[in-house]
């Protein structure tokens, strides 16, 4: 029986993390330094830097661990999405070598954060399988095997992983780890508020003024004045060149409930040609024990039909496992760089803009590791593993492929825009729970009539870079295709690089007018 209609359209992780509030920001503050975006990246960056003695200020615009942290399943590796074998073949063993060395470092802060202030956040250590169905994904797996063993893992290749269905070969890596992202967060926050960090939530920023001696960061609640500025938002906020170096991608995931205790034990990578879905458990403060499986990646704003994405890891993992009911769905969004490696470090050369992204699907880690380096890098220390991640580092040899597919993919998106041909229909004609794309006075708009019947319209046209948006009808948002900016109904700013919400349709007119 399909019970797809019967989740809770929501994350897991929440029901389980104490609520934790901070207020927001009121009035103009100077620090030292500014990070823009309260999850693991900056709040993990709050700590380290006003453990140091700095004074430091956390803007967050909606709640801590609320935006990608709080969507991710919860897995802390040492491997990677973009897989060793792959990045090794780009560039050399040494460098899978510092991949998986800084990685583990991360894994290892977390591990030592949770245990130094007693953090209840269901943290275990698991290993990390990745298997393939059948043998024509063998390869794959004996590849990544062998390059984890050059990269310094405790990888070994097993037979048996306890899974109710077929494999045929399988990648073990040990000493790897799970928790519940969002009790860490929450708790952490308070460990970096007692250690003197400023935290802000539902403070949105709107604009950084760069300036010689200082930055000017300015919210919805005032302004901050910080020498330094880390934009801690997954992707960097406002046009920078690097966005032209990234992929953003939209993944979906699903919490699902057994009709027997084999929930398998472990963090799961099935690998299917040309992408994988991960699977792992998760038993909640209750003893409620929940099947997590996510996958199903595609552009951020480029698929018309999104909700069969939730509806293909049902397919999924019912034919794989005896599903009692689906319990939960979410989906999570990730960003993949040009050359396999994110982009960590300063801006521009001597910038004191810094800037986190390019984790593909492995951010609770990297967001970590970031964390570590830009506060070296803020505190003038030398970091190992700086230059690897050097955001000004690009080389066109490494990244041609995906650089070339990336820009080709947005420029389509603007040719789209050119080209575009809207629905003129009436708003009466549209239905409930429908949006459209519509000509309203000559300018383009998104209109989505709610279950309700209410009806909700604004500018269709991103305030990033001024692409046209699509709907996403699996969550209800309006998605940018060119650089994966989202917003939600109402045009209120959800992730990704704009600032600035849609203008609704009257707020539109009087732009127009002015």
């Amino acid at each position: 029986m399909n019970k797809i209609n019967r989740m809770k359209k929501t994350v897991l992780w929440k029901a389980d993390a104490e609520p934790v509030t901070f207020g927001t920001l009121d009035g103009d503050v100077s620090v030292d330094v500014a990070i823009i975006g309260g999850g693991i990246t900056g709040i993990t960056a709050g700590y380290l830097l006003a453990r140091e003695g700095k004074k430091v200020a956390v803007l967050e615009a909606r709640s801590v661990g609320g935006g990608t942290t709080g969507y991710s399943t919860g897995n802390l590796y040492a491997t990677v999405d973009e897989m060793f074998h792959k990045i090794e073949s780009k560039y050399d063993t040494e460098t899978i070598q510092a991949v998986a060395a800084s990685r583990t470092a991360a894994m290892e802060l977390i591990a030592g954060h949770i245990r130094e202030f007693s953090i209840d956040c269901n943290y275990a250590p698991k290993s990390w399988y990745l298997f393939s169905e059948t043998p024509e994904d063998d390869e794959t797996i004996t590849q990544e095997y062998e390059a984890c063993l050059r990269a310094g893992l405790d990888a070994r290749q097993v037979k048996d992983q306890k899974l109710p269905f077929p494999t045929s070969l399988t990648l073990e890596v040990r000493n790897q780890a799970q928790f519940n992202p969002v009790m860490y967060m929450r708790a952490f926050a308070l460990v970096a508020q007692r250690a003197g960090c400023s935290i802000y939530e539902h403070t949105k920023v709107l604009e950084v003024e760069e300036n010689d001696a200082f930055n000017l960061v300015k919210t919805t609640r005032g302004t901050v004045t910080a020498r330094s500025v880390i934009h801690a938002t997954h992707t960097p906020k406002g046009i920078m060149q690097y966005h032209t170096l990234l992929g953003s991608y939209r993944e979906y995931a699903l919490a699902v409930k057994l009709n027997s205790d084999t929930y398998p034990d472990g963090t799961f990578w099935a690998f299917n040609k040309p992408h994988h879905h991960s699977m792992r458990t998760y038993t909640d403060e209750n003893g409620e024990s929940y099947l997590l499986i996510l996958g199903e990646p595609h552009k951020v704003g480029q698929m018309e039909h999104n909700e069969t994405c939730f509806q293909k890891l049902e397919d999924y993992i019912r034919a794989r496992f005896d599903v009692h009911s689906i319990a939960y769905r979410w989906g999570a969004q990730h960003y993949k760089s040009a050359d396999t490696l994110p982009y960590i470090g300063r801006k521009s050369k001597d910038s004191q803009i810094f800037i986190a992204t390019g984790y593909s699907t492995d951010g609770l880690t990297y967001g970590t590791l970031a964390a570590m380096l830009l506060t070296d890098l803020i505190l003038g220390r030398k970091n190992p593993w700086a230059d690897l991640y050097d955001p000004l580092r690009f080389n066109p040899l490494k990244s041609a492929g995906k650089f070339i597919k990336e820009n080709a993919n947005v420029a389509a998106q603007y040719v789209h825009k050119l080209t575009f041909r809207p629905d003129t229909r009436e708003l009466d004609n549209i239905q409930p729970d429908e949006a459209k794309t519509i000509v309203l006075d000559g300018e383009k708009y998104g209109a989505y009539r709610d279950k309700l019947g209410n009806i909700h319209v604004v500018s269709a046209v991103c305030t990033h870079m001024g692409c046209i948006v699509n709907w996403n009808e699996g969550e209800k948002t309006w998605d940018c295709p060119c650089h994966g900016s989202r917003f939600d109904y109402d045009g209120k700013v959800i992730e990704g690089c704009a600032y600035r919400d849609l203008p609704t349709f009257g707020e539109q007119q009087d732009q127009d007018l002015s």
